[in-house]
């Protein structure tokens, strides 16, 4: 099944939850969006549960894995990394249909350099302050959904 869109792309970097990546993965092809995973991962490709998070979903979404996340943005380019960190909300960015959506592993986020290095492209969604952060799979849907929403749904 092809991407549906110029290419929103979702990028993990070193996730360790394999029913996360399968959901992702899932949302990934009902969008028609690519997902790149950085490594190390914290599960095989093979692994069960990440098999059964994305259902029959697989053949329909474009996946890539990188060695060298650093390189590949720098590479790419047009990349937003999301952070609980950050200040400027998520909403407030205007997302080409070609952005990279990055977000960080479920425990340890993003490494603090890519802070210091690309503070203008980190961004945020809101919670209460009593929660440290939502759900990997949760974040990336909102994330995604936002950039479609702001190209009027075009390929869906």
């Amino acid at each position: 099944m092809p991407l549906l869109h110029k290419e929103v792309r979702v990028v993990l970097a070193q996730p360790e939850i394999p029913q996360n990546v399968g959901n992702i993965a899932r949302t990934c092809a009902a969008t028609g969006s690519a997902l790149t995973l950085a490594r190390p991962l914290g599960f095989t490709m093979s692994d069960r549960k990440l098999k059964r998070a994305g259902l029959d979903y697989w053949e329909g979404v474009e996946i890539e894995i990188t060695d060298d996340l650093d390189t590949y943005l720098e590479e790419r380019g047009n990349f937003f990394c999301f952070s609980t960190k950050a200040k400027r909300l998520y909403t407030e960015v205007d997302y080409s249909e070609d952005a990279l959506l990055v977000f960080g592993s479920e425990t340890k986020g993003l490494p603090e350099e890519y802070f210091a290095k690309w503070e203008e492209r980190f961004v945020t969604i809101p919670m209460r302050p009593s929660c440290r952060s939502l759900n990997l799979a949760n974040s990336v849907a909102i994330a995604l959904y936002e950039v479609l929403r702001q190209h009027h749904f075009n390929h869906l």
